[in-house]
């Protein structure tokens, strides 16, 4: 079985925002701390695709599962 490995760049890409990481510092910086009680994806500053991604990566345990949970994290703090 064959699996990939993604990084915050390619999350980023993949949600459509800019990927560079001076960008991605700044979304972090701009959009924490997300609440405990919240879900990632049910934040108020995600499109309904960009959520339902996020929530969709983490139920189905997929290959972007790892770096979603970092980003998570990170959101956090």
């Amino acid at each position: 079985m064959e699996t990939s490995i993604h990084d915050m760049n390619a999350l980023f890409a993949q949600l459509g925002l800019e990927e560079s990481n001076e960008s991605i510092e700044n979304f972090i910086i701009t959009h924490k701390p997300i609440p405990e009680d919240m879900e990632l994806y049910e934040a108020e500053f995600w499109s309904k695709s960009q959520a339902d991604f996020l929530k969709e990566s983490i139920a189905e345990d997929s290959d972007w599962a790892v770096v979603v949970d970092h980003l998570n994290v990170l959101l956090r703090d």
